[in-house]
């Protein structure tokens, strides 16, 4: 008896089920991912640095153990369904109360900033020769929270739209400029005489990483470090409208057809809406943040080891940068005006 044909339909693999792996098998994978992610933990709070950039620069120094098939399984489990549960968890950054302090004007605009960003990554990609896909990530990542907003957009789109390669020069890219921003728009926005609130405003509407957008808005006073936190935690509830819009295009939004949501876009809104009625106990809200910030991190490990750096280095390393950069420019041009317009 001959086997079935594979279903055509199924290009993507959004209908067939995944196959199902014992725990025994995923443990190798997992213990690596855990102990890799505790070393980045460890050096990120020793010296200070971006727990993403350590995470995945340990990951990348890890490479070599991604050719062991026996990791795959623990490998896969962290950058899927660990991944999404991090990106649920994520929601507990964010109240709804927050939001609606902003004001709608500055609500506005900083969706205004957040499509037009993603726009201009569209744009770039397609300038370098790269799909539309790879200039959505970009940009999306740049737009909202760096790589969190990039692992999810990825686990949308799927690794047969986007690989890991590619997946792997956005975090690459997005570390390295976000890093950078963090220690020159504070000294841009001192150079401009900008006022605390105005600073806020534009560290926390063009700085990726959440945590570099904070560190940037108390460094330069702790008015707009306040504001610099609601802006950015702001930018980070437009995670899950985008994740949606983009549900809507892969299944042909035109054609009428409602797209399906993934668990975790819905988790991620659920999650947000807890924290914004309920108070929850600042242990269980810490906790609940600690957590979610391990998990993605631990996707961040896992992708760099995963990665596969010989093709990365095939693709070249000009065309992300270059696109990263140009939206990260039209996001900061677009703050530094609106910040003029509405806070004179």
């Amino acid at each position: 008896m001959t086997s079935p044909l594979p279903r055509a339909a199924d290009l993507y693999c959004d209908i067939e089920p995944p196959v199902r792996t014992g725990w025994r098998k995923r443990l190798y994978g997992l213990t690596v991912v855990a102990a890799a992610t505790l070393a980045a933990a460890y050096i990120a709070d020793r010296y200070g640095a971006p727990l993403t950039l350590i995470a995945l620069l340990v990951g990348l120094a890890l490479n070599f153990l991604g050719e062991d098939p026996r990791l795959d399984p623990g490998l896969a489990l962290v950058a899927g369904p660990g991944l999404r549960l991090g990106i649920v968890l994520l929601g507990a950054r964010v109240s709804i109360t927050q939001v609606i302090a902003l004001g709608p004007q500055a609500l506005l605009v900083l969706t205004g900033i957040a499509c037009l960003t993603i726009l201009t990554g569209l744009l770039a990609a397609r300038r370098a020769g790269r799909s539309d896909d790879f200039g959505l990530l970009a940009g999306a990542a740049v737009a909202i929270c760096g790589a969190s907003a990039a692992l999810a957009v990825a686990a949308r789109l799927g690794e047969r739209r986007l690989g890991k390669a590619e997946l792997a020069q956005v975090l690459v890219g997005i570390a390295v400029v976000s890093a950078a921003a963090m220690f020159l728009y504070p000294i841009l926005a001192h150079f401009l005489h900008l006022s605390d609130r105005q600073a806020g405003f534009v560290l926390g509407a063009s700085i990726h990483d959440v945590a570099q957008a904070l560190g940037a808005g108390y460094s330069f006073s702790r008015e707009a470090g306040d504001t610099s936190a609601i802006v950015k935690l702001s930018r980070v509830a437009l995670l899950v409208p985008v994740l949606m819009l983009i549900g809507l295009r892969l299944n042909g939004g035109a054609t009428g057809k409602a797209a399906p949501r993934p668990w975790f876009v819905a988790g991620f809104f659920a999650m947000m809406i807890l924290s914004s009625f309920l108070h929850l106990p600042a242990p269980l809200a810490g906790g609940i943040q600690l957590v979610s910030a391990m998990l993605l991190a631990a996707a961040v490990t896992a992708t760099g080891i995963r990665a596969p750096l010989s093709a990365m280095r095939e693709r070249g390393w000009r065309a992300p940068l270059a696109i990263i950069l140009a939206s990260s420019m039209v996001a900061l041009a677009l703050a530094l005006i609106a910040s003029l317009v509405i806070w004179r």
